[in-house]
């Protein structure tokens, strides 16, 4: 029996600090053009989200993993196109949408997955996340989208460290790569990266860093982001770092306190 012309599923969380509202779309095999049922489900995200509310609407594509790595990435961002546009002709604010990619094909082993059509179903899809406004104090930012002022703070809370180390998660990489490409649109912003270290004693004003054993880390947590952003064709002219110690805790646990923030200095 033919499979219905498409599947959608609506996973709507009430989260924390950390998590995000998602909208899922699901697509046909092979397919980007939305159905008029495809339509009203993204036309439905857009009139219900408060936009007061959120600094961002997110939005990444996949495919199933048949075909090649190329085609597929190319079928993923013409989705994440297609949801995007969409979401522009309904009237939502614009700048309020940040594309990040199209993922390509998520590969899966088909000997080892228990339902293989189910699966490679749910993996035509587009996801839709809204980020919400910090809830961080005054003046502190979770994103460099919109508009910003000179002063303002944007703490992102992928780039975070291990405890006693300022070398690079993951994570904080493929955050770090995402913020190249929204600078590199936004040429005229210059910025300051404040590095930020949890659990030292009062006595200090500094944790160690393991790797060099100096009494420097939060600098050095800042200099590793300075260097990796310089890496992404980012202009040393535009930035500078420095250390904060544990001056400035968040007051919102101790991982949150191995951080970097981001201080606009002129726009």
């Amino acid at each position: 029996m033919k499979l219905c012309s498409s599947l959608f599923l609506l996973f709507i969380y009430n989260l924390s600090a950390q998590q995000n509202p998602i909208e899922t779309i699901y697509f046909d095999f092979d397919k980007y053009i939305l159905s008029s049922q495809q339509i009203k489900i993204v036309t439905d995200f857009a009139k219900k989200i408060d936009t007061t509310k959120i600094e961002s609407v997110q939005i990444y594509g996949y495919c199933d993993d048949r075909g090649t790595d190329e085609y597929n990435y190319r079928l993923s961002k013409d989705r994440v196109n297609t949801v995007q546009q969409l979401l522009v002709s309904t009237g939502f604010n614009k700048s309020k949408i940040i594309i990040l990619e199209g993922k390509g094909r998520i590969i899966i082993r088909s000997d080892t997955v228990e339902n293989l059509h189910e699966t490679r179903t749910k993996n035509r899809r587009v996801d839709l996340i809204a980020v919400k406004k910090n809830s961080y104090g005054k003046g502190i930012r979770n994103s460099l989208q919109g508009e910003l002022k000179v002063g303002d703070k944007v703490f992102l809370e992928n780039i975070l460290f291990d405890i006693g180390s300022s070398k690079l998660t993951t994570v904080s990489k493929k955050e770090l790569d995402k913020i190249a490409i929204i600078l590199q649109n936004k040429k005229s912003i210059q910025f300051e990266i404040r590095g930020h270290v949890c659990c030292t004693p009062e006595v200090y004003t500094d944790g160690i860093d393991n790797e060099t054993n100096e009494r420097r880390l939060s600098w050095n947590r800042a200099k590793t982001v300075f260097f990796y952003l310089s890496s992404k064709k980012i202009s040393k002219s535009r930035m500078a770092y420095q250390g904060c110690g544990n001056k400035y805790p968040l007051k919102k646990g101790d991982d949150l306190d191995r951080r970097v923030e981001f201080l606009i200095t002129r726009i």
